[in-house]
């Protein structure tokens, strides 16, 4: 049947999709919009089934903290190309699923996935929006802090982002301590808060590494135990969050700097994360 210029126009407004893309599915669907519109979604899925081993190495890093900053979220959504991180249209999406997820606190990515955005998923959505633009588009991370204070941070890149769990604040305004223990975490990217925090197969690596480098340095079988523990405290030095100098002044450690800031203030939590 003849699809006029006018039913392709509100297909494309409707949908958002390109314009050949709307006449043929008005074609297919004999000018039926809401068959058209599902032959679009199937035409999505088609893309994103075809595009399925793609590489998302691109892409943008979202956060948001609730007003009174106990908790703070971040969702990196990604796609194949720098060229479509920067498309309006996939920014909107990924503003969008970000608000879907701070309103709803979903347990996981797919649960996020699963939320109903209007008459569709926010998973469908995605899959709609892979149609349209015709790259890979998914939910890479998706991560949630909650704690006394949380402060984010996000690169200028936008492919790096923080959060930082404060506690013992007393009541003070912490934001900038906040954002330069973030920016500190962005930086050095350390492996826990402290040494208690470190994941105990990690500490029983770098033992046996030091132990190595220390037979390899031909020191005496008697003492190889001690230099290896004493490796081990300068990797929790360098490594563990409270311990590292401070990148902006390094006379003193973070523990030092926060509790200069606020008597007692420590990080409860932090959690970094990258695109790329």
């Amino acid at each position: 049947m003849a699809i006029s210029a006018q039913e392709v126009n509100k297909l494309r407004q409707m949908t958002g999709a390109g314009m050949m893309d709307c006449k043929k599915a008005l074609v297919e669907a004999d000018g039926d919009f809401e068959k058209a519109i599902e032959f679009l979604r199937k035409k999505g899925q088609k893309v994103s089934a075809s595009r399925a081993d793609r590489e998302t190495s691109e892409g943008i890093i979202f956060a948001k903290t609730s007003e009174d900053g106990s908790k703070g979220i971040l969702v990196a959504f990604t796609c194949e190309t720098d060229f479509v991180a920067k498309n309006e249209g996939f920014i909107a999406l990924g503003e969008e699923i970000l608000a879907y997820a701070f309103d709803n606190a979903p347990a996981d990515i797919e649960s996020l996935k699963a939320l109903k955005s209007g008459d569709f998923t926010i998973g469908e959505k995605i899959i709609e929006s892979t149609g349209k633009i015709g790259e890979k588009l998914e939910i890479s991370i998706y991560e949630t802090l909650t704690s006394e204070r949380v402060v984010t941070y996000i690169h200028s890149n936008k492919k790096l982002g923080v959060l930082v769990g404060l506690k013992n604040t007393n009541g003070k305004e912490v934001d900038d301590a906040g954002r330069d223990v973030a920016m500190q975490i962005a930086a050095m990217n350390p492996v826990a808060v402290d040494k208690d925090g470190v994941d105990p197969s990690m500490i029983e690596k770098e033992i046996e590494i030091g132990k190595d480098q220390a037979r390899q340095e031909g020191k005496p079988e008697a003492i190889i135990e001690k230099i290896a523990l004493g490796k081990l405290e300068k990797f929790f030095k360098e490594n563990t969050l409270m311990s590292q100098a401070f990148v902006k002044d390094n006379s003193l450690t973070i523990e030092k700097y926060l509790d200069g800031v606020s008597k007692g203030m420590t990080v409860a939590a932090f959690k970094r994360i990258t695109i790329g």
